[in-house]
């Protein structure tokens, strides 16, 4: 077997990229404090075509050096926006139609391998600080709290990894 080369890859511009059609998912980064972790929520909501990425509270914006580490270029790809509150976040994107689902660890919470997505429905992902994860402010005005299935000692994965995980599960489940 032979690893494919860059210029194999067929991978869109900027520009192409910028008008494909997107998976319906928006990601919501509630108080992020690690640049190279939003960095990296670029670089795998790039990968997964995503609608849009909300910045919220203290989640750094670009441009900056830190976050184009991990980002590598898709802060240039991905339609971003910053809220100063979570709160702001949310009311936009439900007036936009999204289904609001955090992903934390909570009382009444679906497990993701049970969560089913509703074909032709949009998603606003709320993935929380690194310490304290998704805000109260924001588990007080969701419509749904997903959460991933753990079995170590940790009981906690790294938001780039959740991100990947929730991101990878509701791809193969919806019909896009």
């Amino acid at each position: 077997m032979r690893k494919l080369k860059l210029d194999e890859l067929n991978r869109a511009s900027v520009e192409e990229f910028k008008v494909l059609k997107k998976f319906p998912v928006a990601v919501v980064l509630d108080n992020v404090r690690s640049m190279h972790n939003i960095g990296s929520v670029f670089r795998t909501a790039d990968g997964f075509a995503v609608e849009q990425l909300c910045l919220c509270g203290i989640t750094a914006q670009p441009p900056h050096r830190e976050i184009e580490k991990t980002a590598l270029g898709a802060t240039q790809s991905i339609n971003w926006t910053y809220h100063a509150d979570v709160l702001q976040a949310i009311k936009k994107l439900r007036e936009d139609g999204y289904r609001i689902i955090a992903v934390e660890q909570a009382e009444n919470s679906i497990m993701l391998n049970d969560f089913k997505p509703v074909a032709g429905e949009k998603y606003a992902l709320i993935f929380g600080n690194e310490v304290n994860g998704v805000s109260d402010e924001a588990m007080k005005n969701i419509d749904a709290c997903i959460e991933i299935p753990q079995f170590g000692t940790k009981h906690s994965f790294n938001i780039v990894v959740s991100a990947g995980i929730v991101l990878w599960d509701l791809f193969s489940k919806m019909e896009i």
